[in-house]
Order: structure tokens, then sequence, then C-alpha cells
């Protein structure tokens, strides 16, 4: 068992025109398109950055920041060294063992990617207004209506950047495109009011059922996190909910039992429940971001151990229960 205890604003000259803009700009990392695991149908999904958590086995160490970062590819890089004449801080340096960025002097303002000729550097991270992420996500309406897909805010925790979701949410229902928010929910409740009437899913993180350990690998407030899915389900929105499965910190069966116990008695709105193997696949994502990474020699998880975790869960009282991702080889 789980153990928890600005509609009609006025201007006001040229200072709120700026403010009024700046919410309705996002910074987002990733549009990724034939999206098919994000909800139901085919979907585009769009990462944005900024997270409230710190996973130690988050897959996108990108969206962490709400900042823009940059990047460097040693398979593009031709030497050319343009884009260490162009740095204005002084930021990088093309060493033997590769490019060094001195991300405490870097901007990320971007010139040494526009001066590089192999495409070697890039700014992860690119803001958008309203109107120009609703062009980008509408551009695939056909493959939406086709499918029963639509569009998914994810990250990143996308519920940070809440006045952009309030400015873009509203223009997508208008359209009848099917909305999914991804989250982890370690957001204040009010964040979510202000949206909940224009998502048509939630797919929701339950990493963890035990309060000090979700404090200690995420950094988070458990509370926070179950108090909020109890809201989203007494507003009877549809809710996918989502556990990693990471070795040595989530998968064990008194983990999973709790979150499914919880699931089955306080979130009546749950059609179904993912089991998400994990993937070691963006060890080279923290590379390139100069970030250490503790689980870049963890093993994959074995499909017969997955298939036990779904059938503790189908124990627990869940019906609609499925597992997703790669697993080892069983001789592995």
């Amino acid at each position: 068992m789980l153990k928890v205890p600005l509609v009609g604003k006025q201007f006001d000259g040229n200072k709120d025109l700026v403010s009024e803009t700046r919410k309705s700009e996002g910074m987002i990392f990733n549009v990724q398109r034939y999206s098919t695991e994000d909800g139901p149908g085919i979907r585009t999904t769009v990462f944005m950055k900024g997270c409230p958590l710190k996973c130690i086995w988050c897959q996108n160490p990108e969206g962490l920041s709400k900042e823009p970062e940059l990047t460097w590819y040693q398979t593009r890089c031709v030497a050319a060294l343009e884009c260490v004449k162009v740095c204005q801080e002084g930021a990088l340096k093309l060493t033997e063992d590769g490019m060094r960025i001195d991300r405490k002097k870097c901007t990320g303002c971007g010139e040494c990617v526009k001066a590089c000729p192999a495409g070697a550097l890039e700014l992860v991270g690119k803001t958008y207004n309203a109107e120009e992420l609703l062009d980008e996500v509408l551009r695939d309406r056909a493959f939406y209506d086709k499918s029963n897909g639509g569009v998914t805010f994810g990250g990143g925790e996308p519920m940070l950047q809440i006045d952009f979701l309030e400015h873009v949410l509203p223009k997508l229902k208008e359209t009848n495109i099917h909305v999914a928010i991804d989250t982890c929910g370690a957001v204040p409740w009010k964040y979510f009011e202000r949206i909940i009437d224009y998502v048509d899913l939630f797919l929701f993180d339950l990493k963890l059922s035990d309060e000090e350990k979700f404090r200690e690998y995420t950094g988070g407030n458990i509370r926070l996190v179950t108090d909020n899915a109890r809201g989203i389900s007494s507003h009877r929105i549809p809710m996918w909910i989502r556990t990693p499965i990471i070795p040595g910190y989530t998968d064990d069966r008194e983990n999973i039992e709790g979150i499914s116990q919880f699931v089955n008695r306080n979130l009546a709105s749950t059609q179904r429940y993912d089991l998400l193997s994990f993937n070691n696949m963006c060890k080279s994502k923290y590379e390139r971001l100069d970030i250490s990474w503790e689980l870049k020699h963890a093993r994959l998880i074995g499909k017969e151990r997955m298939e036990e975790f779904k059938k503790i869960a189908e124990c627990a009282g869940l019906s609609n229960v499925r597992w997703s991702g790669p697993t080892k080889m069983e001789d592995d």
C-alpha cells in the first residue's frame, strides 16, 4: 500500500505586452512525429524543457534544465574551429579528447551553432510561440483523424510551462484535437486547475510507493504527486498510470504492489497501467551534456521479470496492465 499520509487581463503599455508575449512562448527541445506510445493513435509529442524532479534514471536529461543547452557530436566534427573563433565568452576549446564546453561561461546564444560548417554543435531547446507550435503540430492532422490520435505534451515536465499550455491547449481543443499531458505530477494543483478542462488524457507517472525512497531517488514530495493524481481522477479525466522499472530502484514486488493497490483504491478514472522497462540508450545524451550518469552500466531487465511485475499488478486488482520497452536476452 502506498505510504502517504488571468482571463480578461488588460494591457498596460509595453510592460504588459512583453509579459503576455513571454507567457505565450514555450521552451521546447523536440517535436516528435508519429509517436505511438504517448497516448492513443498516432501522435505528435511535444517535449518541453524544465523538470521539478531529478530522477536518477531520467531518460531525457536534456529536459531537466529550463534553459537551452549546447551539445557536441564528435562524429560530425571536422575541426574547422569556426565555433571557437565566434564564441565571445571563450566557452569552447577543442582538445585531443574532444570539444570542451565551459557551461558556466556558455550563454546559449547559438552563434557557434551557426558558425559550425558540419553541424557538430546543436542547441537543445528552441522557443516557440503558440501560433508557431500550432502550425507545427497541425501539419499531422490527417494522421490524428485516421488513427484517433492527437498531440501529447511531455518533457521534462510540461506543467512547469503552464502559462504556455494555457495559451495552446484551448486552441487545440477548438480544432477537436485530442490532447494528452505526460506528467510527473510534482507541481502545484492550481496548475492542473488552469488546463484540466482542455485535457483528454493524463499520462501520469507513479514511480515509487515509498515516501523516503521517492525523496531520495527523485528529490520530490510523494504527497504532492499522489494528491494531484487523486485530484485528476476526481474530475473523471482518463489516466494512464506509468511506472518505470529501474534495476535497483523500482524493480521490486513491494513497489509494484504498493502502486497498484493505490491506483485500484484511489484512481477510478485509470484506463490502463503501463510498466516501462529500463532503457540505457540515453547514456549518449548524458555524455553530450557533460553529466555523469550512474546507470550507464546498468543491465536491461529480462522479459520474464517484466511478466512477473505485470502479474503482481493484476493480482492487486488492475485489469489493463501492459509492459513495454527493451529487455535483455534470457541467457544474458
